[in-house]
């Protein structure tokens, strides 16, 4: 029962970021997951089981809410799905222990790449004008995505929101809604690709439970607050979080030191504090200069 509520919970989380953000259910859960000690194969096969009933239920949120462009659904959402069961495929037969460090590398990197784009998106979403959807551009989008969502346990909202604020001319709450409710095809995709060359046996149905039950009360909160969230404040919190965790399962498999771990952990804490006072400190900024505009 402890498990039940301490997973449910992180499920909860995970989907009120992945919902306000576009991003974070799957990177945040796998991080969580791997520190636990769970092979990448089976933390990723059961996220993604989860992450069918969350997504659905997320996506018919944001639907129903107004925030997704259909037209780009299944443009994104077709080559991610075949792209994600060729990850699915390949990472039931890499063996656990060999490709641990790989896919915290791989989380660890996002990680730094949210909080660089979050920071960046705080002072030049509103400053900044969108260019127009480059179609050619969005299928090796879409099959990045994919991929690098089944290796890792997530990666469909890292890879797609941010490419998709920066390149079309749709409202950020729109490509936040347009991920998430294209994510639900890619996740059935996945979970198929693990089924057929994982077996059902090496699911985590506790897990899978739990994340479903916290996903699902989160998806429409999320939903609804995507118009009002200080998103770039969010995102930091959430790839710093990734960081965080991923560097303690990196350090842990070169097995350093207890004072060099106490170190590191020192220095990341600090830096992480000040840059989210530094997002809060632009989200405040940007709020000033709209009001002023």
């Amino acid at each position: 029962m402890q498990k039940l509520t301490i997973f449910a919970l992180i499920g909860f989380v995970a989907q009120l970021m992945d919902g306000a953000l576009g991003m974070g259910f799957g990177l945040s859960s796998s991080t969580i997951l791997l520190s636990y000690g769970l092979a990448p194969a089976v933390a990723s096969a059961s996220i993604h089981m989860s992450q069918i009933a969350t997504t659905a239920v997320s996506g018919f949120s944001h639907y129903k809410f107004g925030n997704v462009d259909k037209r780009l659904v299944m443009i994104i959402a077709v080559p991610g799905a075949i792209s994600a069961f060729l990850g699915a495929a390949f990472l039931s037969y890499i063996s656990g222990e060999f490709i641990r460090p790989y896919i915290s590398i791989f989380l660890l990197t996002l990680g730094i790449y949210i909080i660089f784009r979050f920071l960046y998106l705080s002072k030049k979403t509103h400053t900044k004008e969108k260019k127009s959807v480059n179609k050619r551009f969005l299928l090796p989008l879409g099959i990045a995505g994919g991929f690098l969502d089944s290796v890792g346990g997530g990666g469909w909202g890292p890879v797609n929101t941010p490419a998709l604020l920066s390149q079309s001319g749709i409202a950020p709450r729109k490509v936040i809604g347009t991920v998430d409710t294209s994510e639900f095809l890619v996740t059935i995709s996945a979970t198929a690709g693990f089924l057929i060359f994982l077996g059902h046996d090496q699911f985590s149905w506790l897990l899978i439970s739990s994340f479903v039950i916290g996903g699902v009360v989160a998806a429409p909160i999320a939903a609804w607050l995507v118009k009002t969230l200080p998103s770039s404040v969010l995102g930091v919190l959430a790839g710093g979080f990734i960081i965080l965790t991923n560097t303690r399962t990196l350090l842990s498999s070169i097995q350093v030191s207890d004072s060099i771990l106490t170190f590191v952990y020192t220095c990341l804490l600090s830096g992480y504090l000040l840059i989210v006072v530094f997002s809060i400190r632009n989200h405040l900024r940007v709020k000033v200069v709209r009001k002023q505009a």
